[in-house]
C-alpha cells in the first residue's frame, strides 16, 4: 500500500490556528468509506517521537484499510440470508448488553450487600452437607533451611513446640537462616500445597496426618520441616473459616438472582395490569 508519510507529517505538524477548528484531514479511503486523521485513537501514537508516531499511525491506517477491504468484499459476497443473520446477532447482542447494564444499575441501587456474621454461620449450619471437604487440609508451620544451617537441631526442637516464647525464638532464628518460613497466616491449606513445598508426594495423606504432628525431610541442599497444628480429612465437614468466603459469595449471588427475578416479575405483572403486554391467540 502506498505510504502517506507526507500527509501525516503535515497533519502532525499543523493544528488549530487563529482559534478556528482544524479542517478534517482524510488519510485513507476504501470505496465510499473515509478514514480521517482525528478518528485515529491518540493512544496509538501519543508519547512517541515524530518518526515513531508516523510509523505507528501508518500501521494503524494499513490495518484499517485491510479491514475495510475485507468488509467491502463480505458485503459484496454474503447472501441476504447471511446478512440478516448477522443483523439478528447484532440485535441480540445489543439487547443483552442493555439488559445487563440495567440489571447492574438496579443491583447497585437496591441490593443489600451487608452480610452479617450470624447469617454466614446460620447458612453454614443449615447447609453443612454442602461443605464436605474434597481434599485433606491442614494448619501447619513450614520451614526450609539449608543443610549446613548452624543450630539445626535447636530449630527442629523449637518447631515442634507450641509455646509462644519458643515460636518467637524460632521466628527470629529463621529470619536469619531460613530460605522459607511460613505459617500461612494460620489459614487452612490443602495438603497438595505442602507437598509442592517439600517436592514430595505423600501416598496416604490420611494416615500421614493421623500419625504425624511433625515431619522432616531433606534433599541435597535443604532440610524441610513441617509442624502440623491441626487437620481435617476429606469427606468431613470443612471448618467454617475455610468456607466462610465461599458462603459469602453464595449468599450474595442468591440475593442477586432473587432481586433480578423480582425485577422481572414486577415488570411482567405491571405490563399485564397496564395492558402493555397481551398474548395474541
Amino acid at each position: 500500500m502506498k505510504t502517506i508519510f507526507p500527509i501525516l507529517l503535515v497533519v502532525l505538524l499543523t493544528g488549530c490556528t487563529n482559534g478556528k477548528p482544524p479542517e478534517r484531514k482524510p488519510v485513507a479511503e476504501v470505496g465510499k468509506t473515509v478514514l480521517y486523521f482525528d478518528e485515529i485513537p491518540v493512544h496509538v501514537y501519543n508519547g512517541s517521537d515524530k518518526a515513531d508516531s508516523l510509523e505507528l499511525i501508518q500501521n494503524y491506517i494499513n490495518t484499517w484499510a485491510r479491514r475495510q477491504l475485507l468488509l467491502m468484499k463480505a458485503e459484496e459476497n454474503l447472501t441476504p440470508a447471511q446478512k440478516n443473520e448477522v443483523d439478528n446477532q447484532l440485535g441480540e447482542t445489543r439487547a443483552n448488553l442493555l439488559i445487563h447494564q440495567y440489571q447492574q444499575q438496579m443491583l447497585l441501587e437496591r441490593m443489600d450487600t451487608v452480610i452479617t456474621e450470624s447469617e454466614l454461620e446460620n447458612f453454614y449450619i443449615t447447609n453443612d452437607k454442602a461443605f464436605m471437604l474434597s481434599s485433606n487440609i491442614v494448619k501447619a508451620l513450614f520451614i526450609k533451611v539449608p543443610l549446613e544451617t548452624p543450630g539445626l537441631d535447636r530449630i527442629k526442637t523449637l518447631a515442634r513446640s507450641n509455646n509462644q516464647t519458643d515460636l518467637q525464638q524460632l521466628e527470629s532464628v529463621c529470619f536469619q537462616f531460613a530460605e522459607k518460613y511460613d505459617d500461612f497466616n494460620e489459614n487452612w491449606l490443602t495438603m497438595d500445597k505442602l507437598e509442592v513445598e517439600i517436592h514430595q508426594d505423600i501416598e496416604n495423606e490420611e494416615n500421614f496426618l493421623r500419625w504425624n504432628t511433625f515431619y522432616e525431610t531433606a534433599d541435597s541442599s535443604f532440610v524441610y520441616l513441617i509442624s502440623i497444628r491441626d487437620y481435617r480429612l476429606r469427606s468431613s465437614l470443612a471448618p467454617f473459616e475455610y468456607v466462610r468466603d465461599d458462603i459469602k459469595r453464595i449468599i450474595w449471588n442468591r440475593r442477586r438472582i432473587e432481586l433480578i427475578l423480582s425485577l422481572e416479575n414486577g415488570l411482567y405483572n405491571d405490563a399485564l395490569k397496564e395492558k402493555k403486554l397481551r398474548y395474541i391467540e
